[in-house]
């Protein structure tokens, strides 16, 4: 593809945006950076970006990407519950911000290691069966990084940082290709986004 047609079928894209995308991206990037903030709007505005990408991924044939949504909606309501907890005595916060031990990162390369081949096994299937358009190993990374990452999200790892900047890079060739161009510049926006947060709970997390 050269570059005028790369921005050819960019502008294509914008113009073929639809209002329910342009909510869903809205939502997502301000529930990134309430993240990034530590602030608990992260889920409620987060919400409404997976439900709606729910349906928008099961449109597109991205169902590895539909799974990661539903379970960003789950996760949602778990960390919403851990981030509210509190010392019933000092009525201080219980979850902080940490730094993954060595052990937890074992633990985290397993977890990505079993979803991919779960998620890619399933979605070969789907391609043989009825979804050509599937792309079974990118759909399949960038779901299964996801999960990692929404999963340390909700327990204040550092390392879900690392996990979102994975999931972002896969995102950004696999929604524009799909024809969702604003959900790729959205993903890009999150690169960004995630790289900064990276960095603000690596500070946090030392103090």
């Amino acid at each position: 593809m050269s570059i005028q047609e790369f921005i050819d079928q960019f502008i294509q894209g914008i113009r073929q945006t639809s209002a329910l995308e342009f909510v869903a991206v809205s939502a997502g990037i301000g529930s990134v950076w309430f993240s990034r903030k530590e602030h608990i709007l992260v889920y409620p505005i987060g919400l409404i970006n997976t439900l709606i990408y729910i349906y928008l991924s099961i449109k597109g044939h991205l169902f590895g990407e539909a799974s990661v949504n539903f379970y960003y909606s789950v996760m949602s309501i778990y960390g919403w519950i851990l981030w509210t907890r509190k010392d019933s005595s000092k009525k201080e916060l219980l979850l902080h911000i940490t730094n993954s031990s060595r052990k937890e990162w074992i633990q985290q390369l397993l977890f990505f290691a079993f979803f991919y081949l779960l998620l890619f096994t399933l979605l070969k299937w789907l391609q043989s069966s009825f979804a050509p358009e599937a792309i079974p190993w990118a759909d399949a990374f960038a779901s299964a990084s996801a999960y990692t990452g929404m999963w340390l999200m909700a327990r204040k790892k550092t390392e879900s940082w690392i996990w979102w900047i994975a999931t972002n890079i896969a995102s950004i060739p696999l929604y524009f290709v799909k024809g969702y161009v604003f959900t790729s510049v959205q993903f890009f926006i999150l690169l960004i986004l995630a790289i900064s947060g990276l960095i603000e709970w690596k500070k946090k997390a030392k103090q």
